[in-house]
């Protein structure tokens, strides 16, 4: 159930699932570092009217191979930063691909999660921060739980099948725009501002159930 706050109105408790690969994507196309604590604070900070259950970060790590090792330091090295600062993060190891390229796909991961979690903590909405069509199905079956969903990405990355399957889309272009300009791969040197944020001048997520 939502808590009630003073002035009569409710919180709704909240469980972000975030695919790591995909929001970062998203945000190196808009030229900026991925600012992770004022991503939180803007889903189900202070100011939303939400109460945060937990908010699970889904990283694909590099191959543990000789070839990869120095990327997946990097990469340990941001998942270690993103627990040390309350997120809870599930990993999954790559495997080599084309071109000097690796594939760690964690859809699968982060579906079944989904359910289990949802079923276990009975969140009052779920955010999936991923503009993948490919959790649509996901989507509509957290519904039919009776659990609001709603997905936060950027239209360009976000498919059709995924935006028409959620209860609402949360646009996070406008809070990209407020990240600094990324002078290094963002998913392995995450901005560390820890300070408290003032609210964003933008519109944030709706306050609703």
């Amino acid at each position: 159930m939502p808590k009630k706050n003073s002035d009569g109105s409710y919180r709704s408790r909240v469980l972000i699932l975030v695919d790591e690969s995909n929001v970062g994507s998203s945000v190196r196309t808009e030229g900026r570092g991925l600012d992770w604590i004022k991503l939180r604070d803007f889903l189900a900070g202070p100011v939303t009217g939400r109460d945060l259950i937990e908010m699970v970060v889904y990283a694909g790590l590099p191959p543990a191979t000789p070839t990869w090792q120095e990327e997946r330091d990097k990469k340990n090295k941001f998942v270690h930063w993103l627990r040390s600062n309350g997120f809870l993060v599930v990993t999954k190891d790559g495997s080599p691909a084309e071109e000097g390229h690796y594939k760690a796909n964690v859809d699968v991961m982060m579906a079944i999660d989904a359910l289990e979690l949802s079923i276990e903590m009975r969140p009052d909405l779920v955010i999936l921060v991923t503009g993948d069509a490919d959790f649509a199905y996901l989507v509509i079956k957290l519904r039919r739980h009776g659990i609001r969903v709603e997905v936060a990405s950027v239209a360009a990355n976000l498919g059709n099948t995924l935006r028409t399957a959620a209860n609402d889309v949360i646009d996070l272009a406008p809070l990209f725009r407020t990240f600094e300009i990324a002078l290094q791969d963002s998913a392995t040197q995450p901005r560390a501002q820890q300070q408290r944020r003032r609210r964003p001048r933008f519109r944030g997520p709706s306050a609703k159930n």
